[in-house]
């Protein structure tokens, strides 16, 4: 007994020390080469070899010096992602995507929430924290195009959002003209003639966008636009859908269907009509705006567009790590895929789910 506490007790000791790669390799009963290659992804390393070092690097709570790393790759290790808000569902899930891409890539992820502030924004342009970071990515709001093209710093960037960017950036975002308009075409093809939309901005971006979508669909179906049936809302939140839901449902000829421009509107709407006593979908058809997991457990469950959150991690990150290696090929504008989800709130309760591309 007394050895075997003897033993925990330098188990314990040992974690707490700093332990080396060496001490890595020593457990792992590999050369330190072997143990550094594993380290840094080589992927010449057999698979029953890799394991042993990784679960030596977790016996010994191996952490690498990263400044000792940083001057012999040349880089940092860290990556910054800057976003307009994290209480948000869809910058939560988004930010969780590209955590997970960047560590395949050896990289940390710094996150730095902006709250959609001028000023916190043009910190993220000005490179004040690019001594610690290799790369940035970046989903501005407040900041017009040309003030972002006016940036100073180099450090390699690339810009997320349907929001207009300057040309020379880098830049990955969902069509959303054309994915509004599949929403829209969709509620025209359960039968809906009084489609009303929420989420109008008064300045350019990715509401705007939307509405043009929303607004194609119309016109192809013959319908027309009725401006009483655009409800603007100062921000994009579950009370904001709620409120407009309301203004739609007091019309003397309600909407019997409604394209809301995100998730957290649409559950804000949808809540308005249960309130009302308003049945959706057979009363009024709901669509949202970006899968998030809220509208798979409402009750009906959401309709919605479903932006393709991996691939946009995925490209994000795959090309602001080549920038970082030196490439300088001109600026590149990535459209990510997305599906529409049709479920519950445009076709009934109990209706199977449907996948459309």
């Amino acid at each position: 007994m007394a050895r075997r506490c003897r033993a925990r007790t330098e188990a314990r000791t040992e974690a707490r020390l700093a332990a080396r790669l060496r001490d890595v390799a020593e457990r792992a009963g590999v050369s330190v080469k072997t143990a550094s290659n594993v380290l840094n992804h080589h992927p010449h390393v057999k698979a029953s070899t890799r394991e042993r070092v990784e679960a030596a690097m977790a016996e010994l709570h191996y952490r690498p010096n990263l400044s000792a790393r940083s001057l012999k790759h040349g880089r940092a290790g860290f990556l910054a992602l800057a976003v307009p808000a994290m209480d948000s569902p869809y910058f939560a899930e988004l930010a969780a995507r590209i955590t997970e891409e960047a560590a395949a890539l050896g990289f940390i992820v710094l996150l730095d929430v902006t709250g959609g502030d001028p000023d916190a924004e043009r910190v993220v342009l000005e490179g004040m924290r690019s001594h610690v970071i290799d790369g940035v990515i970046f989903s501005p709001l407040a900041l017009p195009a040309d003030e972002i093209a006016q940036r100073a710093d180099n450090l390699p960037m690339v810009l997320l959002g349907e929001r207009p960017v300057p040309t020379g950036l880098d830049h990955i975002a969902v069509d959303s003209v054309a994915a509004s308009r599949a929403a829209t075409d969709h509620l025209v093809a359960q039968g809906r003639r009084r489609i009303a939309a929420i989420g109008r901005e008064t300045v350019r971006g990715t509401a705007s966008m939307r509405l043009r979508g929303y607004r194609q669909a119309l016109k192809a179906a013959g319908l027309p636009y009725d401006p009483d049936l655009v409800i603007g809302v100062p921000h994009f939140e579950r009370a904001d859908g709620h409120a407009a839901m309301q203004q739609l449902l007091a019309l003397p000829e309600r909407p019997n269907a409604v394209f809301c421009f995100n998730d957290l509107m649409a559950i804000g709407a949808l809540r308005a009509c249960v309130e009302a006593g308003v049945r959706v979908p057979e009363e009024v058809a709901i669509v949202g705006f970006d899968d998030i997991a809220e509208t798979r457990y409402s009750n009906p469950t959401v309709t919605t567009i479903s932006p393709d959150l991996t691939g946009l991690a995925r490209a994000a990150l795959e090309l602001l790590s080549r920038r970082i290696g030196g490439d300088d090929a001109p600026a590149e504008d990535v459209e990510v895929a997305w599906t529409l989800e049709a479920r519950e709130s445009t076709l009934g309760v109990g209706a199977r789910s449907a996948h459309m591309p």
